[in-house]
Order: C-alpha cells, then sequence, then structure tokens
C-alpha cells in the first residue's frame, strides 16, 4: 500500500519584522522546541563537517530531529536537513522519520509592517499504523496538524513578544 500524500500549508502572521522571525526560525541551533509547545529535540543536531562560519553555511550543514507531540495523542518523529537557504526569505527542506518529503517556509513582508509566514508541506507518513489508517483517519490526521501548527504559531508570536520587550 503506497502512503497517501499530504498536501498541507499554513500561514502565520506577526507583528515583528520578517528578520526578526527569520532569526528564529532559521537559527542554526534549530531551538524551535524553546518556542513550540509539544516540540522537543528527539537526538542531538547532526551537522557536515567543513561547515562554513555563516548562518546559512551553518543552516544547510544541520540536520535536526524533533519530536512533535500531536492533539490526538501520538508523537511524531521528523528530520529536517534544509536544502535552500534565502536569508531572510526562503527555507527549502528535506523530511524524514515519520513523515517523508519536502518542505517550504516563505517569509514577506506585505505593506502592512507585518511579517506573513506561508509553510508548505508535502509529505507521506512511513510508520506502518499511519498508512494503514489514513484511508480513513486522513481528516483526523489534518486536524491534528493544524492544531499543532496553532499551537507553534501561537508559541512562536509568545516567543517573539518576548524577545521585543527585551530590547
Amino acid at each position: 500500500m503506497t502512503a497517501r500524500l499530504y498536501d498541507l500549508t499554513s500561514s502565520w502572521t506577526f507583528p515583528n519584522t520578517q528578520q526578526e522571525v527569520w532569526d528564529v526560525i532559521a537559527d542554526p541551533s534549530m531551538a524551535w522546541p524553546n518556542w513550540w509547545p509539544g516540540c522537543t529535540l528527539a537526538k542531538p543536531l547532526e551537522r557536515e563537517s567543513n561547515t562554513g562560519a555563516s548562518a546559512e553555511e551553518l543552516l544547510l550543514a544541520t540536520t535536526a530531529t524533533l519530536n512533535f507531540k500531536a492533539s490526538l495523542g501520538y508523537t511524531l518523529s521528523v528530520s529536517y536537513h534544509p536544502t535552500i537557504v534565502d536569508s531572510p526569505r526562503e527555507v527549502i527542506f528535506d523530511a524524514g522519520g515519520d513523515l517523508a518529503g519536502k518542505g517550504r517556509v516563505v517569509l514577506s513582508a506585505p505593506d502592512s509592517g507585518q511579517t506573513q509566514m506561508d509553510i508548505e508541506w508535502r509529505v507521506r507518513p512511513t510508520n506502518r499504523w499511519m498508512t494503514l489508517l489514513s484511508p480513513v483517519a486522513a481528516p483526523a490526521f489534518t486536524y491534528a496538524h493544524a492544531a499543532l501548527m496553532k499551537r507553534g504559531e501561537t508559541g512562536l508570536r509568545e516567543y517573539l513578544a518576548r524577545q521585543s520587550n527585551r530590547k
């Protein structure tokens, strides 16, 4: 049985500058657990040797494996390896682990003075139970993804507000 392809999108808007949002989401230390509720590092970061010193080069050399606790009670372990970094605008990455495929995050600054973050996922589950349940559970998995993303958006908004208050 071929696993179902999930084509998932989210759009987040922040009152912060594009650079402020970029500095948090594209930090080579992948400190997402600092702001994303239900997200933890599954294992230490993997970093290719012979990397440059710039943030872009470090990000491109890094693979992070993160655990995400879904609202339905299961945990997904997903690895992220950036393949294209266009600072401070776009990151394209390969996903592995429990979800395999590609993702893309694009930041833009519309005329409103805010920063919009558009997130695209094209992934297939790799674990057998999700593959078998997808024909009937796809709506529940999509709901769980949306709830997880909402927690990430709220966490990032609160984190950015705390960072702005420290300035």
